[in-house]
């Protein structure tokens, strides 16, 4: 009975000497887990972010700033914005966001904002200034203030618009030529061209001496007539905006009207090689795929070869006036204004945007003037296509070519032969489908073709200013 008795305690004071253990991992565990809890979500130490949208470091009379704010972990808990100079600290924006409670944090992690800048109206003058931005989260780092983050931007106060002087007089423009302006800007790193019925045309510099002299070629579209605002137009990295008028007198055209009758033998024979053009259905006829690519394609294919033209080296290649075919006759003209009939009904209407040269199949052509090709590619309607940059906006294509002999990149001569005629392309018959393009905008060829009007439109006007410098 005894031993018994000896047995049981040992068997009790094993199983009290197990329970303790237990009981410490789970005190432990009733301790750490909070604490751990706390450490990782509470007081974490990431800090919170706010990005701006400030493209320039320049603000103008009125800048709107924005940007977001972001706290991913605990949430944000205040963003301050202030503008500081010389001294004079003035808050442009203070916002508390809202709390989730004691243990979740704040309401908000990402919030966008806007503010707009008026400097005026807050006091400032033209000049350097700082932008501050703060913002806290609601980590309960910082004996409960939050992790911070402070940024502080160099800013240049500038309200004053450029100024604008016209350096060339009077300009005669016909409705789908082209024209010259040459003007000086008073700031630099300034956005300015030429605004023609809201069509911009960039302005560039480098051909001058003086660096604030810039030089724009310009045109008018064919359907722009007489009463189209016509003002050189420039913004400074701040966006204040200036305008500068000058003299221009525009010459009303009237273009000439062609009918081209459609046969089933053309469409036969052309619309098969436009069934890649999302017009591969077996059920659409003909006369249907041909009104698509007369329409759809011609306008995308314009704007590819425009696309190309809107990009330019700032140095003058041309010289003198541009050749044509040679030995072509011309078959249609710039704008004309062409109807399609098929079996007596008018299916469509275009307008010819080029001049269309005939000559003896396969005639070798040559580069129009000297420049850089940019383009060598096939273009839906326009076959086989050359695009040539003469500088500073200037540009000559070449379309519907059988052979294109030079590479984008390549520099030609005046008359160097770069490819031949032929019937690629919505072309009848063998032809030379060439294009003069200033920026974005196809002008008449014959301007280019005639020396005496580069003379007294380019180049006397160039030559004006030179000798004022």
């Amino acid at each position: 009975m005894k031993r018994k008795r000896k047995n049981t305690k040992i068997w009790s004071k094993k199983k009290k000497t197990g329970f303790r253990p237990f009981l410490f991992i789970l005190l432990s565990l009733i301790i750490i887990l909070p604490v751990a809890w706390i450490m990782t979500f509470r007081l974490e130490g990431g800090k919170p972010s706010v990005r701006t949208g400030l493209s320039s470091p320049f603000i103008g009379v009125s800048q709107e700033l924005s940007g977001t704010v972001t706290d991913k972990r605990s949430g944000v808990r205040k963003l301050w914005i202030g503008l500081l100079k010389e001294g004079k600290e003035v808050v442009l924006m203070e916002k508390d966001f809202p709390p989730a409670g004691f243990i979740r944090g704040g309401m908000v992690h990402e919030e966008s904002f806007k503010i707009m800048i008026n400097p005026k109206l807050l006091g400032f003058t033209d000049g350097k200034a700082i932008l501050r931005m703060s913002v806290w989260d609601y980590s309960w780092r910082g004996w409960l203030h939050g992790n911070r983050t402070d940024i502080e931007k160099e800013i240049t106060i500038d309200t004053k618009p450029p100024e604008v002087d016209i350096l060339t007089l009077r300009h005669n423009i016909s409705q789908g030529g082209a024209g010259l302006v040459v003007f000086r800007v008073s700031e630099p790193d300034t956005k300015s061209g030429v605004s023609v019925g809201g069509n911009f045309f960039p302005g560039h510099s480098g051909y001058f001496k003086d660096d604030d002299i810039f030089m724009a070629f310009f045109a008018l579209n064919y359907d722009q007539g007489p009463d189209t605002q016509i003002f050189v137009k420039a913004t400074d990295p701040a966006g204040n905006s200036a305008r500068a008028g000058f003299p221009y007198y525009i010459k009303k055209k009237v273009f000439k009207k062609d009918v081209i009758n459609l046969s089933d033998t053309f469409l036969n024979r052309n619309m098969p090689d436009f069934y890649n053009n999302n017009i591969q259905n077996s059920q659409v006829s003909m006369l249907e795929k041909f009104i698509s690519v007369n329409s759809n394609l011609r306008q995308a294919n314009t704007k590819k070869i425009k696309d190309q033209c809107k990009n330019t080296e700032k140095t003058l290649y041309w010289e003198g006036a541009f050749l044509r075919l040679p030995g072509s006759a011309t078959r249609a003209g710039f704008a004309d204004h062409r109807s399609y009939r098929y079996k007596g009904d008018i299916i469509d209407r275009q307008v010819h945007m080029g001049i269309d040269l005939a000559s003896v199949s396969h005639s070798p052509v040559p580069a129009a003037n000297r420049g850089k090709v940019v383009f060598t590619e096939t273009v839906g309607i326009y076959g086989k296509t050359i695009i040539i940059d003469h500088g500073f906006g200037l540009f000559s294509s070449y379309s519907h070519l059988s052979h294109m002999g030079v590479q984008k990149g390549q520099m030609v001569s005046k008359g160097e032969i770069i490819g031949r005629t032929g019937t690629t392309g919505l072309a009848v018959g063998d032809h030379l489908h060439f294009g003069m393009v200033v920026h974005n905008t196809f002008v008449n060829p014959l301007e280019w073709w005639d020396m005496s009007w580069i003379e007294n439109n380019v180049l006397t006007r160039i030559k004006n200013v030179k000798s004022g410098e």
